[in-house]
């Protein structure tokens, strides 16, 4: 029986925002949200969705999945005049909003690419790491005896374990696609969208996001009987493929790694610069108040004055000091380049998240003189990899649609082609 706390709230909100009372619905932002968002840029963008539709005419029944650690996400449908949206909320259990986004209509749920063959590959349920902040996972290994390769899917933000985004989930494309070719994937949802106290709290960093979870999903892949211990990667996507390198580098065990649309420039200064991108896309009052806002909460990021004392509020994303000290002293390249382990690096050409002329730039000239990298641009890709034509825009993930064959492809050639010996009193390996 899903708690009818989270959805007595996020009606409550839809009911505030029918009634234009934005301030009220702002009161109810948990402080990682209200760092990211306010009750201007909430008007905007429910009045110009208003403009397109109509005005609202239904507010359905609110639908919840499952909570996690106290979260729990809701969805609320909207009928308009000339067409409708879906209010979507994660809702603590005090009743604060983390999250709070328009996407469209439902009704399209997830569907296999057709790239999968769900004949070839079996899934099961797993808990990654252990005690106060374990987290749900999934294994997905190729049916046979093997021995398969793996990969640990890493995730940027507070994603679940498929990177859900509106009706798409990038990160089940790969799994599927991939362990059909006969790669065994493990992945779980990010210690933030199941724990997610623990991103504003003081001392967090980059290590803690990634590392613990993503090495104990290095374990439960090398357990699996199918498995090749001597051949489990990490692939991460965005803030995780610049996370991988640290990852890879606290593991001599892990075979190499996979970049997809992995950052290099300083995160400050992408935020800017991608805020920026948007609100030429979407000039007006609420794109100006934002680029103000993610300006002025990057300079204090950059600020020698930077420390612990800063409350996370302020700061972008809401992550604390701590979390942004950490991402000054390290580079991902430099990181990367120091592992004695092959690299894929891949990206999209449309991306205007992570840059082929910013990001990727850097990752060529710092692993140039390094044979065992590989490096690919998939031209017609965005930041998620869909494939698609002219500029990209936050619109253009909503439509239902899969992570480019060519890429799958790319992953699973090379995961074969790569081998590593590596000793065997140096795996961890559960006999």
């Amino acid at each position: 029986m899903v708690d009818e706390g989270p959805a007595a709230v996020a009606a409550a909100v839809v009911g505030m925002a029918a009634e234009r009372r934005f301030a009220d619905v702002e009161a109810m932002f948990a402080p990682r949200l209200r760092a990211a968002a306010s009750a201007e840029t909430l008007r905007v963008g429910w009045e110009s969705e208003l403009a397109k539709i109509g005005p609202v005419s239904a507010v359905g029944a609110p639908a919840s999945e499952p909570a996690q650690a106290g979260l729990v996400r809701v969805s609320v449908p909207v009928t308009c005049e000339r067409g409708g949206l879906t209010v979507v909320m994660s809702v603590d259990d005090a009743g604060l909003l983390h999250g709070l986004r328009l996407a469209p209509p439902g009704g399209t749920s997830w569907a296999p690419p057709g790239y999968a063959d769900p004949a070839r590959f079996t899934e099961r349920e797993v808990t990654v790491g252990s005690g106060p902040l374990a987290v749900p996972g999934t294994l997905t290994v190729p049916t046979g005896r093997g021995p398969w390769p793996g990969l640990v899917l890493l995730a940027s933000g507070p994603f679940d374990r498929d990177l859900t985004t509106g009706p798409n989930k990038p990160f089940k494309d790969l799994a599927w696609g991939l362990a059909s070719r006969g790669v065994a994937v493990a992945r779980f949802d990010k210690v933030t969208h199941t724990h997610p106290h623990v991103g504003a709290e003081p001392g967090f960093t980059l290590t803690e996001e990634y590392v613990p979870h993503a090495l104990a999903a290095v374990r439960l892949l090398q357990r699996q009987r199918t498995v090749d211990a001597e051949r489990v990667f990490v692939a991460g996507h965005s803030g995780g493929g610049k996370a991988a390198p640290r990852v890879a580098a606290a593991d001599a065990s892990i075979a190499g790694l996979v970049s997809l649309a992995g950052d290099t420039l300083p995160l400050s200064r992408a935020a800017v610069r991608v805020v920026r991108y948007l609100a030429d896309l979407d000039p007006g009052p609420a794109m100006t108040a934002a680029v103000e806002a993610v300006t002025r909460q990057a300079a204090l990021v950059e600020s020698p004055e930077l420390s612990a004392a800063i409350p996370p509020s302020d700061l972008l994303f809401g992550w604390p000091a701590s979390y942004w000290l950490d991402l000054r002293g390290y580079d991902p390249v430099a990181t990367a380049a120091g592992l004695d382990r092959p690299i894929l690096i891949l990206q999209g050409g449309r991306d205007y998240q992570v840059t082929a002329a910013g990001d990727l730039a850097d990752w060529q000239a710092g692993l140039a003189h390094r044979p065992d990298v590989t490096i690919r641009v998939h031209d017609a890709d965005d930041h998620m990899f869909f494939r698609g034509a002219g500029p990209s825009t936050p619109a253009g993930y909503e439509p239902p649609q899969h992570v480019d064959p060519a890429v799958v492809a790319d992953i699973a050639g090379w995961l074969a082609a790569h081998r590593r010996k590596i000793p065997r009193r140096r795996l961890r390996r559960e006999r």
